[in-house]
């Protein structure tokens, strides 16, 4: 890359960067309706295991479902939940409880455990092991339970 392209490239790298920095931020029934869209995400595909374990096993289907929920267990879903959405609108009313919102260190440690049980499921979705996969799948699951329990109200 020469020099004349050089002087061009930085000034538009340093406004594309100043303009992604002035986007507004988003709107509440935007952040509500995206974390009801992950976690449908996460239902779908923990369903999508649950059936394959009951019923006839399908590593690849299985391997499939687990990377998702580990993936989207992965991408900071917390940080969807941010002071404004604690009650309001999404695809439908939110369902989370206003503790979730006030008490950082138990939320903290939900979303830990689940991202740790999400990334051994596939982990050992990996293996081909159905009884495994069961196996994870429960403690996994018992994660989801777990902050339904203390954070999300009943519909």
């Amino acid at each position: 890359m020469n020099l004349r392209h050089k002087t061009l490239l930085i000034p538009a790298l340093l406004l594309s960067t100043a303009a992604a920095w002035a986007q507004p931020a988003p709107k509440p029934e935007n952040l509500i309706k995206w974390r009801q869209s992950a976690y449908q995400v996460i239902a779908w595909n923990t369903g999508r295991i649950k059936a394959s374990v009951e019923g006839a096993y399908n590593k690849e289907e299985v391997i499939r479902a687990a990377n998702t929920i580990a993936a989207l267990a992965n991408t900071g879903l917390g940080s969807l939940f941010l002071p404004g959405t604690e009650a309001g609108k999404g695809w439908h009313d939110t369902a989370a409880k206003p503790g979730l919102f006030t008490d950082s260190q138990r939320v903290g440690e939900l979303a830990a455990n689940f991202s740790r049980e999400a990334n051994e499921l596939a982990r050992v979705a990996q293996g081909g092991d159905a009884a495994a996969v069961k196996d994870q799948h429960g403690k996994l699951t018992r994660t989801c339970k777990a902050c339904h329990d203390d954070f999300k109200a009943s519909n």
